[in-house]
């Protein structure tokens, strides 16, 4: 029931994102069409667990009381699926920056691909992607990379439990993961494409698990808005 007393006592809201969404832009927008909605000065709206622009899928949206679960969402294991091209990087590790250097192919079979998936089960250790919203002195890596700066980025323990490829298209490897919070899949993306002794980029990618949480009962921002609308009137 979308009821004022319901969204300040706490929602969860499984939002779609779409493609060039930031997970800032959702928050706002469905903070300010609840305000909108209920002509309220302020009611609390955050996301437990931020997808990158070029990323759809699962946004958990939590509302009034409900923000404190935060965090723990967050901890939750997440499930995504995506595209990798092989044989050539780029800076920010996807298609947000130009293609940087290109990597030789020839060797690399479909059986290399599933072999090589082994490599990276289990706890890891990953370096973050330069081009990524993480802060270090009080200004966060992308500010450094678009400054053209070095900057000394430390690696983090994660966890994949599961990496599938579910197609392979010349080029184009289609994956599953399922991995620990804290995970970057463009990380793995660039990762996995330096284990083939080539290259990689992330150039498609969805998140569709979070926990128990399923994409496929998360809703677009425009339905939620027209039926948070609907039952207003």
């Amino acid at each position: 029931m979308n009821s004022l007393e319901a969204f300040q006592a706490g929602k969860v809201l499984l939002i779609d994102k779409p493609l060039n969404w930031t997970s800032f832009q959702v928050v706002n927008k469905l903070r300010w069409e609840i305000k909108q909605a209920f002509k309220l000065k302020k009611i609390k709206v955050g996301h437990a667990g931020t997808l990158d622009p070029l990323a759809t899928g699962l946004l958990v949206i939590c509302t009034g009381k409900m923000t404190k679960q935060i965090d723990s969402f967050q901890a939750q294991i997440k499930e995504y699926t995506g595209t990798i091209v092989l044989g050539s990087t780029t800076p920010s590790y996807d298609l947000e920056t130009e293609i940087n250097e290109t990597f030789p192919t020839e060797h690399i079979t479909e059986d290399l691909i599933r072999e090589t998936t082994k490599q990276f089960i289990g706890d890891i250790e990953q370096y973050p992607p330069v081009f990524s919203a993480l802060k270090k002195d009080g200004k966060r890596l992308y500010e450094f990379a678009r400054a053209g700066e070095d900057v000394e980025i430390k690696p983090r323990n994660i966890n994949i439990a599961e990496f599938e490829i579910t197609n392979i298209n010349g080029l184009e490897v289609d994956f599953r993961v399922i991995c620990s919070k804290g995970t970057y899949i463009r990380s793995l993306a660039h990762d996995f494409g330096k284990a083939l002794n080539s290259g990689g980029h992330l150039s498609a990618l969805r998140r569709t698990k979070i926990g128990d949480f399923d994409v496929k009962e998360g809703v677009s921002i425009e339905d939620f808005i027209s039926s948070l609308n609907n039952q207003i009137e």
